[in-house]
């Protein structure tokens, strides 16, 4: 069943959980994005210290250029975790599971409709803007 503006007929409380649902997932893709982007920022990080491993090396500094390699290299992020297998846990984990739930939200409320609260306000916003635009 659908309302009056074909957007699925809801109460208040249901739509106000599909809506928190669904920015609850939007904010977990967010922390996913900022996963991405440690990911990559290590691994920049990383090829500078491999350069700089090297030029130490040249420079006549084995010692540190030595702890580079043998030490921070090799060492994962967090513990002995490289960023990307951390990427890959969140990614097949809260992720996938945050998703999945949003969706099945979705089917089982609005239809496997999206963004129905923003589909309401667009179209009230333009409602009032041909109503009271054509008042002037």
């Amino acid at each position: 069943m659908t309302d009056s503006d074909d957007t699925p007929a809801l109460s208040e409380s249901e739509l106000s959980a599909l809506h928190e649902a669904e920015l609850g997932t939007e904010w977990i893709r967010r922390a996913h994005g900022s996963l991405v982007e440690v990911h990559h920022a290590t691994g920049h990080a990383m090829d500078h210290l491999h350069d700089a491993e090297a030029t130490l090396r040249e420079a006549g500094h084995t010692n540190l250029a030595d702890q580079l390699r043998n030490e921070l290299l090799p060492s994962g992020a967090i513990e002995d975790r490289w960023t990307y297998d951390l990427l890959e846990t969140f990614e097949s984990g809260i992720l996938e599971d945050v998703a999945d739930y949003e969706r099945r939200v979705r089917g089982k409320l609005a239809d496997g409709e999206r963004h129905i609260t923003e589909r309401r306000q667009e179209r009230e916003w333009k409602r009032r803007a041909s109503r009271e635009g054509n008042q002037n």
